[in-house]
């Protein structure tokens, strides 16, 4: 099944060429769905949830993307997330995309572990052979993907927002700061903070990006902060259960970074929560009601 522009929610899918439907439910009046396309940014086939809420015909609603973390695709917070209700509420578009390129001839990690290659983009632009061919994540969320879901969707792309966990939180916090003319508002459940001085993000910056150093810093919220990212409302909580707080995560260097900077953000620590999505889920609606409240 294959889709065209929705400006009714519960709308049958019909034929555009780009894009087709795996899946369109009815959720809170609106319309979830799973759609995939060819991407010629990562030269791949791509994966992507949407949901559209209830609304009136014609009528151009403010759009949130949600970036997943490492293990992970859209999978995770479409059925985990519970989202659907506040979106409904604020009339919201909820979009998750996938966190890499997918394929057989797609290279992952060579040593086996879960934390680079597939569902491990990191939302770089891969300038390092065998990645550079299909990891451009970064170019796939700013540029291709906003552009399908312009032409497909009832959205209002002068209201944005951007959020996301782990190391989707890192993804949403550098998008975000590299075009704070496009998004209202940011936020993040347990992001990556520095991934520069993370075990996980050093891993991935080098094998994406090669060993200079000077090369990450557009990979990491701290590094733009201190580099002088123009401000956009910042809200971020962290579980203080997290087993990957103080190794792979550290709030503590983003903290840092925007005391120095002088750069406003909440980043609230959230007692006894862990890194899963029973800690997303319960904070979800509190997020989406911060965004809604800047895209108005």
């Amino acid at each position: 099944m294959v889709c065209r522009h929705l400006d009714s929610p519960v709308h049958k899918a019909e034929a555009i060429e780009s894009m087709e439907a795996i899946s369109v439910s009815k959720s809170y009046g609106g319309q979830q769905g799973v759609y995939t396309h060819a991407s010629a940014q990562t030269g791949t086939d791509m994966t992507f949830s949407v949901f559209v809420p209830d609304h009136q015909p014609g009528e151009k609603l403010p759009v949130v993307w949600y970036l997943s973390g490492l293990t992970c695709s859209h999978a995770n917070v479409t059925e985990k997330g519970e989202y659907r209700e506040a979106c409904a509420r604020h009339g919201l578009i909820f979009v998750a995309p996938d966190t890499s390129p997918r394929g057989d001839d797609v290279p992952g990690d060579p040593d086996g572990t879960h934390y680079f290659g597939h569902a491990a983009g990191f939302y770089v632009d891969a300038t390092q052979s065998p990645y550079a061919q299909h990891y451009t994540m970064r170019s796939y969320i700013e540029q291709e993907l906003p552009e399908l879901v312009a032409e497909n969707f009832p959205a209002d792309m002068s209201r944005q927002a951007m959020m996301g966990h782990s190391m989707g939180g890192h993804g949403a916090l550098t998008i975000g700061l590299r075009n704070a003319d496009r998004f209202r508002s940011l936020s993040a459940f347990s992001p990556i903070a520095s991934p520069m001085n993370s075990p996980w993000g050093r891993n991935a910056l080098t094998k994406y990006l090669g060993p200079e150093e000077a090369a990450w810093r557009a990979y990491d919220a701290c590094a733009l902060i201190a580099d002088g990212a123009a401000e956009i409302d910042i809200l971020v909580d962290q579980g203080t259960a997290d087993e990957a707080r103080e190794e792979q995560l550290k709030p503590h260097l983003l903290q840092q970074a925007c005391k120095a900077a002088n750069y406003p953000a909440q980043i609230r620590l959230q007692d006894g929560y862990d890194h899963g999505y029973y800690f997303v889920s319960t904070f979800m609606a509190e997020h989406l009601a911060w965004h809604a409240e800047r895209l108005k």
